[in-house]
């Protein structure tokens, strides 16, 4: 891959249940320059106003006829912009050619607010249930996984819950499983409850052949589009990697990274990592990285630092990285945590 960056996350190599590691790389682009010169003034007289509503026109009117909006009138806005009202589809379809460039920009602009302004603060299931911490990055590193309530339990949690001799789940206080026909049936209690985790997750498990099931890369889509309307956040995450790279489900890139707009406007730091990867302009690419790196996603200040060094972010951007890596790191810190860090605990009935 140019540049030797790589996507987060793949659907070769099992990392964790619904979490993939791709295998090819991703391409970061170019940057584009602009030139900002002064709006000039304008002269009386030199002003067009041939393509703009006549000012006697009120707000509320349709852009194309003029018709203005009453009981029996209704007027409806551009769904793309928002900018202008239509009478109807026939005013819609006359007054397209003026309205598309304006359109078109200001689509783009209220597509960018949404897509950098959302998203700033991780999902609630990034966050142990018990202590109320969100878990550090990689959290399958510092957590474990109950397939009883379907919910993730830091590793602190878990060791101080054992410490006080409570060897059953953490959270739920449910006996763990033992065997592996224990966890799908807990899990697909879960489903039936159109648990969105629990569909998640089950998704996860046909994809690598889990739990005594075959893989089913097309059963693992259909169950993540499910959790994914259900609101999983990891479900849109994995369908954005199913639909990027294939692997054996057809290719359509540009849904894939839909797909990771969606998550990464939910919180999702590896969907945000990826679409920093992938955007060909650095001025937003280092948007993405600012966004997961306050987050506590480590990569993504290296991407920073990496720009930084050639001269495509700023100081100030890569200090900005640094200092909300470093803020983000200071919220996951508890005692216990750091005591399961020292000792190498690994704690839970983890179904991944």
């Amino acid at each position: 891959a140019e540049g030797g960056k790589e996507l987060r996350g793949g659907l070769l190599d099992v990392h964790e249940l619904g979490v993939l590691r791709l295998t090819g790389g991703g391409v970061r682009g170019g940057s584009y320059d602009f030139n900002l010169s002064p709006v000039p003034r304008p002269v009386p007289g030199d002003v067009d106003l041939s393509n703009e509503m006549p000012a006697h026109r009120p707000r509320e009117a349709c852009a194309n006829c003029g018709k203005q909006g009453s009981d029996t009138v209704k007027l409806k806005s551009c769904t793309a912009c928002r900018l202008v009202k239509y009478c109807g589809v026939d005013c819609q379809r006359a007054h397209r050619k003026q309205h598309k460039k304006a359109c078109k920009q200001r689509a783009a602009e209220l597509k960018d607010e949404q897509l950098y302004g959302q998203g700033l603060d991780r999902p609630e299931g990034d966050f142990c249930p018990i202590c109320t911490l969100p878990i550090p990055l990689p959290m399958d590193d510092h957590s474990s996984f109950e397939s009883c309530c379907v919910t993730r339990v830091c590793d602190g949690c878990a060791l101080a819950a054992q410490k006080r001799g409570m060897f059953d789940c953490a959270f739920c206080r449910t006996p763990l499983p033992t065997n592996d026909a224990d966890r799908l049936a807990m899990l697909q209690a879960r489903v039936e409850k159109k648990d969105p985790e629990g569909i998640y997750q089950l998704g996860g498990k046909h994809c690598h052949g889990g739990l005594g099931l075959q893989k089913d890369l097309q059963k693992a889509v259909e169950l993540w589009t499910e959790a994914a309307e259900l609101g999983s956040v990891g479900a849109h995450f994995n369908l954005g990697l199913a639909y990027y790279q294939g692997d054996g489900f057809q290719v359509d890139k540009a849904k894939g990274i839909q797909f990771w707009e969606k998550a990464a406007m939910k919180g999702h730091a590896k969907s945000r990592y990826n679409l920093g990867i992938l955007e060909g302009d650095y001025d937003r690419a280092v948007r993405h990285f600012l966004i997961s790196a306050k987050m506590g996603d480590k990569e993504s200040v290296e991407e920073i630092k990496q720009f930084f060094m050639n001269g495509e972010a700023t100081k100030e951007q890569y200090k900005e990285a640094l200092k909300g890596y470093q803020d983000a790191l200071e919220e996951t810190k508890s005692h216990d945590r750091d005591e399961a860090k020292r000792l190498g605990y690994k704690g839970g009935e983890d179904c991944l």
